[in-house]
């Protein structure tokens, strides 16, 4: 029950992640904006610059990954 939580968490990051950046969670908005911010990168000073020059596409990518490995239990997240 505790990695499916990993997975829940990191799907609900991926999805807000997608909602913060697109002001949506249509695919057909999202889908249309996303060339626009393939060059866009994170810029999180309160974070100390760890995520500083990381992609947002790419954060936002790894975030819904991590939420489907979590969720199908695959990838070390298994019991």
């Amino acid at each position: 029950m505790l990695v499916n939580r990993v997975g829940d968490f990191g799907l609900a990051l991926g999805i807000f992640a997608i909602f913060y950046q697109f002001h949506s969670v249509e695919y057909a908005t999202v889908f249309a904006t996303a060339p626009a911010l393939a060059t866009s990168t994170l810029d999180l000073p309160f974070l100390g610059n760890v995520f500083s020059g990381v992609s947002v596409l790419d954060l936002t990518c790894c975030l819904l990954f991590v939420g489907a490995v979590g969720k199908s239990a695959q990838l070390g997240l298994h019991v």
